[in-house]
């Protein structure tokens, strides 16, 4: 790799690859695209391998993802100004976010009435707007390593990260995707319980830059990348136990597989789900039962008197408990997505409300009300509930559920952690991904929700209207699995777990600040001396 160096805007620059600011020529443009196009469309399949191969379907490709990030570094580093930087990283995120929640598409024009041209226009303009995080930690990588190409891929891994987490938390957050997911089966899931999601994404960030960065880094990134991979290995293969066995559920997890256009038809889908789950309820044979989100599809109130009071009652007495998705609440208290709980010795039931709500399904973001004009979503405003809500305590067990993709939000499920005589010891998820049809979000929620287990080392337990409803150790490993998109009743146990990782203890008081600084001290310190050395140069 070649390296020169210029005079412009009054600083000194260093290009690796190409000296110059001109546009690249034809063909060379056309492959520099094509190769961004291949890397954000590798990196978008990793975390889920789409198509049965030899890859497991449905399962991440960590490699794969390194393999992606790296060619876009490589890209990066031969563009020659930064608008070219700006343009190559856009796309690559675009591409890449694109292709992993095109699904949506399947909610806002399926299910949601949009005009198809808008719909994917929608998909597309959410994967620009939020590819502009990655492509702006492109262009500030990009000029700062110039000056500084020994510590380049420890300034991109930290640029990359923040990145991350800006898209994961700000306007509500959005990380569907996070690289940190495709390495939930990899060397590199062993740092979860250490770093959480966004820590085993910068790592992975590192190591493919460094691969991009061979020629130009210096001996010890290069060194600190085999280190990682290797304590990765080492602790993968001999992982600490931060959490201990506290005893064994059996559940029974309900999958009413009904589908999405007829859930809350009064006609159809209505009166199925409340005789179904009714009758399933009432057979389980589970120290637990849980059926999914909004298996009950209407409130309360509009329920006949007799259903509710009948569940109270075989829930009540006896030594079964049940969690149950319903909305709730009225017109003068706010509605809100919740799951009931019933059990023995409670007179009345216990309640989670969803926190972290879904833009245009749960809530509308302030100047859209246009847009959800143009589409035909039923329950579309709820109320949010407090993040770190109690547990719902059962035979030695504290369960924390949490509604559809609240399991996303590791800084928010790990609020429920500062104290370990509180803390969870299993986790509930409620789902319906009916929303984006028989699409890869099914497998895409399995990792995220394995990912989950993995950084507080709590099992997870899921219940779907089409899947995936499975039982998940607290290793990440899925032990039990029903068909998807048939109707049924997974019928196994669980083991719970007590204790606290490193990662849900700093994260329960600090939430992701300690990333944040972390990533902000090592540019600044990476990039100080190479400011002076710029000063110095220009006097």
């Amino acid at each position: 790799m070649v390296q020169g160096v210029s005079r412009a805007g009054g600083y000194r620059l260093i290009a690796v690859g190409r000296v110059g600011h001109g546009p690249l020529p034809a063909k060379v443009f056309a492959f520099h695209v094509l190769t961004v196009v291949v890397a954000g469309l590798c990196q978008a399949v990793a975390t889920a391998w789409p198509v049965a191969s030899v890859f497991q379907e449905g399962y991440p490709v960590w490699w794969m993802q390194c393999l992606a990030l790296a060619l876009l570094v490589w890209r990066v580093n031969g563009c020659v100004n930064p608008r070219q930087v700006f343009f190559s990283s856009l796309l690559f995120a675009t591409v890449w976010l694109s292709a992993t929640f095109w699904w949506l598409y399947v909610a806002l024009h399926t299910y949601g009435g949009l005009h198809s041209l808008l719909a994917v226009a929608a998909v597309g303009a959410l994967a620009a707007a939020l590819g502009a995080y990655y492509a702006l930690a492109c262009v500030l990588y990009w000029r700062l390593s110039r000056v500084r190409p020994h510590v380049a891929s420890l300034l991109f891994a930290m640029f990359w990260t923040m990145a991350e987490m800006a898209r994961g938390t700000w306007l509500t957050g959005f990380g569907w995707g996070a690289v940190g997911y495709a390495h939930v089966d990899g060397p590199l899931a062993s740092y979860a319980p250490w770093l959480g999601v966004y820590g085993v994404g910068a790592i992975a960030a590192f190591l493919a830059a460094s691969a991009a960065n061979v020629n130009a880094s210096g001996w010890w990134e290069r060194a600190s990348g085999v280190a990682m991979l290797s304590i990765g290995f080492a602790v993968g293969w001999a992982a600490p136990a931060w959490t201990i066995p506290s005893g064994t559920l059996s559940v029974s997890l309900l999958q009413g597989n009904i589908p999405q256009n007829e859930k809350f038809q009064a006609g159809s889908g209505v009166p199925f789900a409340l005789r179904w789950y009714r009758e399933q309820l009432f057979a389980a044979k589970g120290d637990l039962v849980v059926a999914p989100e909004t298996a009950i599809p209407v409130l309360p109130q509009q329920l006949p008197p007799e259903y509710f009071a009948g569940l109270m009652e075989r829930y009540t007495q006896g030594g079964q408990a049940a969690l149950i998705g319903s909305p709730w609440g009225s017109s003068a208290q706010g509605y809100t997505n919740a799951i009931l709980g019933v059990r023995p010795n409670r007179s009345t039931a216990w309640r989670y409300d969803k926190h972290h709500l879904v833009p245009f399904g749960e809530f509308i973001p302030p100047m859209f009300q246009w847009f959800i004009t143009l589409m035909d979503i039923p329950l579309g405003e709820f109320s949010r509930g407090g993040i770190g809500q109690d547990s719902l305590e059962w035979k030695g067990q504290r369960l924390a559920p949490n509604i559809c993709y609240e399991d996303l939000f590791g800084e928010e499920l790990g609020a429920r952690f500062v104290d370990s005589r509180t803390a969870p010891t299993v986790f509930v998820n409620v789902s319906n991904i009916a929303w984006f049809g028989n699409t890869i979000a099914i497998d895409q929620h399995l990792q995220i929700s394995r990912m989950r287990a993995l950084e507080f080392q709590v099992p997870m337990i899921r219940a779907t209207n089409t899947g995936p409803t499975v039982i998940i150790d607290h290793a990440g490993h899925v032990t039990a699995a029903l068909e998807r998109h048939t109707r049924g009743v997974l019928n196994g146990s669980v083991q719970g777990r007590t204790g606290i990782t490193p990662f849900a203890w700093w994260v329960a008081r600090f939430g992701l600040w300690p990333l944040w600084l972390c990533a902000l001290a090592v540019v600044w310190v990476a990039c100080r001396p190479a400011h002076a050395k710029v000063r110095a140069t220009d006097d």
